[in-house]
């Protein structure tokens, strides 16, 4: 990505992997954690809750469970103009603004089904941080 390049599956699957191993890492200690990366398809957030197990040859991607009750995904959206603006304005990031546009053509946004809380870029930080600590309170209930 530094050098202007988008990821292909093959480059994020062992990090998605790897993600996976810390995911239930936490979940086992009971531990909270929050996990930060582009899920950006249905596939990488199965990787993210199953593991290797989502990508099996031998497995139905319909057989797995789209969600766990235990982790929930952020989906942070906006549209492509704002996000762009915001690359544009940031400074010393690796991934260059003219990336989105890779980002945006690969995105299968979450459904409802795979236990989402979907948080609307224009608001404030604060505003979404409140909101994010409002739906960790009402899983507690």
């Amino acid at each position: 990505m530094a050098c202007g390049e988008p990821l292909t599956d093959q480059d994020r699957f062992p990090w998605l992997l790897r993600l996976h191993e810390v995911i239930e890492r936490e979940r086992c200690s009971g531990s909270d954690a929050l996990v930060a990366c582009s899920a950006l398809k249905r596939l990488y957030r199965q990787i993210l809750l199953h593991g290797s197990t989502a990508v099996a040859p031998n497995i139905c991607p319909h057989h797995i469970s789209p969600s766990s009750p235990e982790v929930f995904f952020l989906y942070l959206h906006g549209d492509y103009d704002l996000i762009h603006q915001r690359m544009v304005a940031r400074q010393g990031h690796y991934m260059k603004a003219d990336l989105l546009r890779s980002q945006f053509d690969i995105l299968e946004p979450p459904s409802d089904e795979e236990n989402v809380l979907n948080l609307d870029i224009r608001r404030s930080l604060d505003e979404m941080v409140l909101e994010v600590e409002k739906h960790i309170e009402s899983l507690k209930l």
